[in-house]
């Protein structure tokens, strides 16, 4: 007990330290991110972007699908261009070929090589310097680079407009003609870009050779290449991995403990549901449903990669556009995950405890419908407002906010924030009079509730951001939602949860459990909590974010070490008695659950999360490869063990059917492998070279990306997707045949409670 309650108190102290620091870089990105100037004017007084127009071009972008229509400094969808990026080559291009004609009366390319040399380093010299009045709030450009930017701004305006000359690129982005229908709008679009590609480009005040992005994205011909901090931290990182992960192996093997031997009998045989329980069984249908949605969205959305807006010829992208189709693919993945996890929530707390509260039951129901509500109407007002064009303030607040995976209205966000916290009120009755009597299994309890109140409480964050708030500051609070509160406290969470599980089996022993437990949330919130910071490396924040971010991002790595070894012996504990051999699939899922801890989260998530790893990948397929194994591999596969767990308890053992499961598993299991290392990584890989070679804007350009050979690793996710699918299939078959078992069993029920 006492060294328990030591662990506590270093958990409590890491925690503390870990959000002031964290909090403590968020001033500071606030204090240092790139100035959003009132205006910017040529030398000449023209007026090339008015006051607020980089905020409406932001607003305007975010509602035209933002995040999944391209990206900015690296974050959003693939098909479309990174636009920071892509404006910084044309810009650049357009500025090259006006001092030549200037200079030469000739194109650039009919130039001699010392003349190109010289309009090279001129290039580089005017784009770097930094012309932003701190006094004014006004950036001044020189007439020739003024004209650059207006041909560059009617390249955009075209392209989000309805330019016929422009309408196979946009075939090629997925994009609808008219994306912006308000010219205004588009205009301001324009001067969002070119901020953001200014910001990327232009160094810093007091610094030569930094820009505000770290010099990200790769661009050769303005010298943005990586700098010294981003290769030192680099290797500071890997060796700080590895010196962990040695010090971890060391600390297992001299405190491994054995399992304790199992009962002779299912120690959870006998348990009878209680009502609030048996109202959990919804939730896990709507789950299925959710993942058949999700994997057929995820289908149509790498089809458009191909086609762009049709389905072998069908037109369906006037009606399901790409920004929708991969909106709804993103955000039903954290749903049915989530909801999966808050059921088990739901229906362990009662098993745990031995106690029903009062209106339990009414509850448990209330939050399903809600949730219900909260589901369907923010896919229905995000897809309404995007086919639409309904405007800035409507994607705001209703619509779709066109942020990666938290990308539902502000309303429904505040309605899912208060569901969730009704959610933590239930579990917390549920759990309560198990907290307050002592046993070996309390800390373990304790652990559940406390993730759980920091599930419903992070969510928080995602009410911190406002409509115009800076770009910056907006990818600072996302990350602490999509970082923290989905692969941080949810995990915690759900390793808690499985721990229980195993104990109320008696495959682990109570005392051991509740230190594991502990200790593992120690390590994994200590690299956790500030390893947030390698998804901010290059979006406008300071560079002690690389030094901070680089660090701890290598010792999230350091527990899926041993999860390898956790998986075995959770591959033995599923052999340890002939009844364990009932909860073999939802042990098995458990099983995969490690093994993508190892594969998605740490290899493939260690390959991206250097510093100079990430300069040249970020953006790219890499990045779909690591969040496909590691969002589905491991919080997926958790969800569907936890889920068939409780299903076990909920429906007669006669409906099971472990054929079907078999059915589910593996091909769920071997189709994802498919996917990832016959498609989204040998694609990665070739991004990252045409990266390296030729800068970020070539590998995400519609030149190489609809190339013959990338267009074939698209062709290549077909037999993965096939495979996987056919998984998904047979989970839905199982959830019928346990529909029809409880269907009939209530049959029976009602009709035995007939009078005779």
């Amino acid at each position: 007990m006492h060294a328990t309650r030591r662990l506590w108190i270093w958990l409590a102290a890491i925690c503390v330290l870990s959000f002031a620091a964290l909090g403590w870089v968020g001033t500071e990105i606030y204090v240092s991110a790139p100035p959003i100037p009132r205006q910017v004017v040529s030398n000449k007084g023209e007026t090339l972007f008015a006051e607020g127009s980089v905020q409406r071009g932001q607003e305007a972008w975010l509602a035209a699908g933002g995040q999944q229509l391209g990206s900015v400094w690296g974050h959003g969808s693939y098909l479309a261009p990174d636009w920071s990026a892509d404006w910084l080559h044309r810009e650049a291009v357009a500025l090259r070929e006006l001092r030549a004609q200037q200079q030469h009366g000739t194109a650039y390319a009919s130039l001699q090589v010392g003349q190109q040399a010289a309009l090279d380093a001129h290039l580089k010299q005017e784009m770097r310097r930094n012309t932003h009045d701190a006094a004014t709030n006004v950036i001044t450009l020189s007439a020739a680079r003024a004209a650059a930017v207006k041909q560059v701004a009617r390249h955009y305006i075209g392209l989000f407009g309805d330019e016929t000359s422009l309408t196979g690129l946009r075939e090629q982005y997925a994009m609808l003609p008219a994306t912006l229908k308000d010219v205004a709008d588009r205009e301001a679009l324009a001067a969002f870009f070119f901020w953001s590609a200014w910001s990327a480009m232009t160094d810093r005040p007091g610094e030569t050779g930094l820009s505000y992005t770290s010099n990200w994205p790769h661009e050769p011909l303005v010298g943005n290449t990586p700098t010294a901090g981003t290769g030192i931290w680099s290797i500071a990182s890997i060796i700080l991995m590895i010196g962990a992960i040695a010090a971890m192996i060391f600390f297992h093997s001299r405190h491994e403990e054995s399992d304790p031997l199992p009962p002779k009998a299912d120690p959870l045989f006998s348990l009878q549901p209680t009502p609030s329980m048996l109202a959990t069984r919804k939730y896990f249908f709507v789950v299925i449903a959710l993942i058949l949605a999700q994997v057929g969205m995820g289908v149509l959305t790498a089809h458009y990669a191909v086609e762009g807006t049709a389905l072998f010829g069908i037109p369906i992208g006037q009606i399901l556009p790409f920004t929708v189709s991969r909106t709804i693919h993103t955000q039903f993945a954290v749903l049915w995950i989530a909801t999966a996890w808050l059921a088990t929530g739901l229906y362990i707390a009662p098993a745990i405890s031995g106690h029903e509260p009062k209106y339990q039951k009414l509850g448990v129901n209330l939050l399903f419908y809600a949730l219900l509500f909260i589901v369907a109407g923010s896919t229905a007002t995000g897809w309404i407002g995007t086919l639409q064009s309904l405007g800035n303030e409507y994607a705001f607040w209703i619509g779709n906010q066109g942020l990666e995976f938290t990308s539902m209205g502000r309303v429904w966000q505040i309605l899912l924030f208060v569901g969730l916290l009704l959610w933590v009120t239930l579990l917390g009755r549920g759990l309560w009079s198990a907290l307050k009597t002592p046993s070996e299994s309390r800390a373990l309890i304790a652990m559940v509730f406390l993730s759980a109140m920091c599930i419903g409480g992070f969510y928080a964050t995602s009410l911190t951001w406002g409509r115009h708030t800076h770009y910056s500051m907006i990818e600072y609070w996302r990350w602490w939602l999509v970082h923290l509160w989905v692969e941080g406290f949810f995990e915690v969470f759900a390793t808690a949860v499985i721990a229980l599980l195993f104990t109320r089996l008696g495959l682990i022993h109570a005392a051991t459990a509740n230190t594991a437990i502990i200790a593992e949330t120690i390590i994994f919130l200590f690299g956790g909590i500030l390893g947030t910071l390698h998804h901010l490396y290059f979006t406008g924040t300071p560079t002690s974010v690389i030094a901070i971010g680089a660090m701890f991002s290598a010792l999230e790595v350091v527990p899926l070490a041993m999860l390898g070894v956790e998986a075995y012996r959770n591959y033995q504990r599923s052999q340890a008695a002939e009844w364990v051999a009932a909860y073999k699939w939802p042990i098995l899922c458990f099983i995969a659950v490690g093994f993508w801890n190892v594969i998605g989260a740490g290899l493939l998530g260690f390959s991206i999360n250097t510093p100079i790893a990430l300069y040249y990948m970020q953006g790219m397929n890499m990045t779909a490869a690591h969040g496909h194994a590691a969002l589905f591999g491991v919080y997926g596969m958790l969800g569907i063990g936890l889920m068939l767990f409780c299903l076990r308890g909920l429906f007669p053992r006669a409906a099971w059917s472990d054929t079907m499961l078999a059915w589910t598993f593996w091909p769920a299991n071997i189709g994802l492998a498919m996917m990832v290392f016959m498609s989204l990584v040998p694609a990665g890989i070739a991004q990252a070279w045409a990266s390296i070679t030729h800068g970020v804007w070539f590998a995400r350009s519609p030149e190489f990306v609809h190339s013959a050979m990338m267009k074939g690793f698209v062709w290549l996710r077909v037999p993965g997707d096939i495979v996987f699918a056919v998984g998904t299939l047979f989970l839905a078959l199982f959830a019928c045949r346990l529909l029809g078992a409880g269907k009939e069993k209530s049959a029976i029920g009602r009709t035995q409670q007939q009078p005779a």
